[in-house]
């Protein structure tokens, strides 16, 4: 991370009067001495009938003030490279200018940025920071992928700008989905999943002791990526035998499949409608290379987010099995608790 410098903005509320311009040039004079910044050039501008703007431009960057006087609103912003904070500025601006308020804003300006989290509402805004951007591209497939190292999470991938995966907490989502499924029967000759294309769930899948593992993935180029950057979190799968990958539209290859071939299924799919409505299309072609007493299991996404889409995914599950099980684990990085849902093969 490189800092550039500091900057903030005020936004003085509720001035009652309109003042004289040299007001604004004498203050920032002040300000510039407690900062210790050096004044290159002032320019100013009077609109008409009411309203002013001053630009100080200094050796270490700007200071500004723009007024709306019909609002009672004063704008003032401040940005330097100096060593002096620019927040030095806030008492003498309450000290020069009557006003109700005043709301503060700063910004850390370095080569961090923010990744918005897709479920900040208008009243809570919630960001990722980002050290480094290291893949940012759309796949063959249509799948906008992305691997960013953030500062919280370290290396992380997102599909489609939802995170589905940081290297710090993966362990919890695999392991806890995994795990659901062994709950209900603990038969582990053979598994499939369907999606995961990090790898996470198949080296779960090893670690656990499953004899013969297939791997049905969508799109190639998830998996490539991921074992670019993220290969500590499959290298157990890739490295055995056991696993097979299986690349393409997983519910066109299961159609090959002989029937009561596995122990367990994980579905592991984008979270969103689309794919449970996928799922439940094609759950009587899943039950039919189920064993009996063989166990489904899938990752439903989180109460805390998308309370309605866990609903949907358990209605479907009990709809074909007419039981369902659910587990739940906190991940930090998806900053809620995450569920899975498995349902026996009665």
């Amino acid at each position: 991370m490189t800092k550039v410098g500091e900057h903030i903005t005020l936004d003085i509320i509720g001035t009652t009067k309109e003042y004289d311009p040299s007001i604004y040039e004498k203050v920032i004079q002040q300000i510039a001495k407690a900062a210790k910044v050096t004044i290159l050039d002032i320019s100013k501008y009077k609109f008409e009938p009411q309203g002013f703007t001053i630009l100080a431009l200094l050796a270490e960057s700007h200071i500004s003030f723009h007024t709306f006087p019909e609002k009672g609103i004063i704008s003032f912003d401040f940005f330097t490279c100096g060593k002096v904070s620019p927040s030095i500025a806030i008492d003498i601006v309450k000290k020069e200018f009557k006003h109700k308020r005043i709301i503060k804003k700063e910004f850390n300006r370095d080569t961090k940025s923010l990744y918005r989290d897709i479920y900040s509402s208008a009243g809570l805004q919630k960001s990722y920071v980002v050290n480094n951007v290291l893949e940012n591209f759309k796949s063959k497939v249509g799948q906008h992928i992305e691997i960013l190292d953030l500062e919280q999470f370290g290396k992380s991938l997102f599909i489609d700008g939802e995170i589905q995966v940081s290297e710090t907490d993966e362990n919890l989502y695999s392991s806890t989905f995994v795990d659901a499924g062994l709950k209900l029967n603990q038969k582990s000759d053979r598994a499939a999943i369907i999606g995961g294309g990090d790898g996470g769930v198949a080296r779960e899948c090893v670690s656990k002791g499953f004899g013969l593992i297939d791997w049905y993935e969508l799109d190639p180029e998830v998996v490539e990526v991921c074992n670019k950057h993220l290969g500590e979190i499959g290298k157990k799968s890739t490295e055995k035998n056991s696993v097979q990958c299986i690349w393409g539209d997983a519910f066109e290859s299961i159609k090959s499949v002989n029937e009561d071939t596995y122990d367990q299924i994980f579905i592991d799919l984008n979270d969103d409608q689309l794919c449970i409505d996928l799922a439940a299309k094609n759950m009587d072609s899943l039950v039919r290379i189920l064993k009996p007493k063989g166990v489904i299991t899938a990752q439903v996404g989180s109460q805390d987010k998308k309370p309605q889409q866990v609903e949907n995914w358990l209605n479907v599950f009990n709809h074909h099995f007419g039981n369902t099980n659910l587990s739940r684990v906190y991940i930090p990085s998806f900053d809620c608790s995450w569920n899975f849902s498995s349902s026996i093969n009665h």
